[in-house]
């Protein structure tokens, strides 16, 4: 996932959000609807959350330092995690909240009844339109995948972001349609109560599923499946005789850490080594559209020591749950 890509999407749902926010909160103003106050405080969220991408892609561009060596790449996945952190609290929780008080002390809407209802159908438009934009993001990248597969797999934090977030806000915006709408028909605040509830807890399911995704991202996730066998299969060529043993790790969503073991022959001089082992790095560079940092150790294969390290390390290797 490009990083303009990401930008894009995260500016669209920024414009739509803050006007949203507006007027969102002018009707709670006007009507004193729970569900109206939960959902201005969802789009408050979320236009503070596409801030915090913005911000997030702008540190992971420092270039490396001596202490960070590595470069910044993993301050995107910092930054979303920081998300999931702002949506749980500010917006599930605050959600859930209101819904309690309201449940506790219900009132009708008895003013300006046109204008919850009003401001959600357009903001309904404006989401919307915020979400097509994400998906059309998503299309350049995720092939045949589905949405859902995109977002597990992808190891670039914007775009699945922002598709959580406006799937997230086009679902909260029906719920606190369908509780004014049975406000305003029965007369019954509880049903307010009922719609900015249905916010909160969908918000709090976001929010942990967005957490345990950048969780993997930071503690180090390999490169896509797709790619690690692009850069298996890139490194063997005149002078390396096979990939011993590999593991890549993701330094950033557009840096991957490459680690291997190769076979070279048994009768090469360190001259023709070095330059096997060069021309290996520039073909994994021309496989995988990724910034790769490469460190290739040559060895001699052995294939008996090499099925008992296989073997070992099978066996000692902790499982980890599909998906990451």
């Amino acid at each position: 996932m490009s990083a303009s890509g990401g930008t894009r999407a995260i500016i669209a749902a920024l414009t739509a959000n803050v006007g949203i926010a507006i007027s969102k909160f002018v009707a709670y103003l006007l009507t004193g609807s729970s569900s109206m106050l939960a959902e201005s405080i969802h789009s408050v969220a979320d236009s503070g959350n596409q801030v915090l991408l913005l911000v997030g892609g702008r540190r992971a561009a420092r270039r490396a330092s001596d202490v960070h060596q590595f470069g910044y790449g993993r301050a995107r996945y910092v930054y979303a995690f920081i998300v999931s952190i702002v949506l749980f609290t500010l917006g599930g929780l605050f959600a859930l909240y209101e819904a309690w008080h309201k449940f506790a002390a219900p009132h009708p809407i008895t003013s300006w009844q046109w204008v919850p209802v009003t401001v959600l159908l357009v903001a309904i438009g404006l989401e919307g339109r915020s979400f097509w934009v994400a998906i059309q993001e998503a299309n350049h990248v995720r092939g045949k995948r589905s949405l859902m597969e995109f977002v597990k797999a992808s190891r670039a934090p914007e775009i699945p972001v922002i598709l959580l977030e406006d799937f997230g806000a086009l679902v909260g915006l029906v719920f606190g349609l369908f509780g004014v709408s049975m406000t305003l028909v029965t007369g019954d605040g509880r049903w307010d109560a009922v719609g900015s509830a249905a916010i909160g807890v969908l918000l709090v399911i976001i929010a942990i599923f967005l957490a345990i995704e950048m969780y993997s991202m930071l503690i180090g996730e390999s490169a896509s499946p797709e790619h690690h066998r692009a850069i298996e299969e890139a490194i063997p060529g005149d002078g390396v005789e096979r990939v011993i043993h590999m593991r890549t790790m993701h330094l950033g969503p557009d840096d991957v850490l490459v680690a291997a073991k190769v076979a070279v022959s048994a009768g090469a001089t360190a001259e023709q080594i070095a330059t096997a082992i060069d021309a290996a790095e520039e073909r994994v560079r021309a496989a995988v559209p990724l910034k790769a940092q490469i460190y290739l150790e040559p060895d001699l294969y052995d294939a008996a020591r090499a099925q008992t390290a296989a073997a070992t390390e099978e066996a000692t290797a902790p499982k980890e749950a599909a998906g990451h």
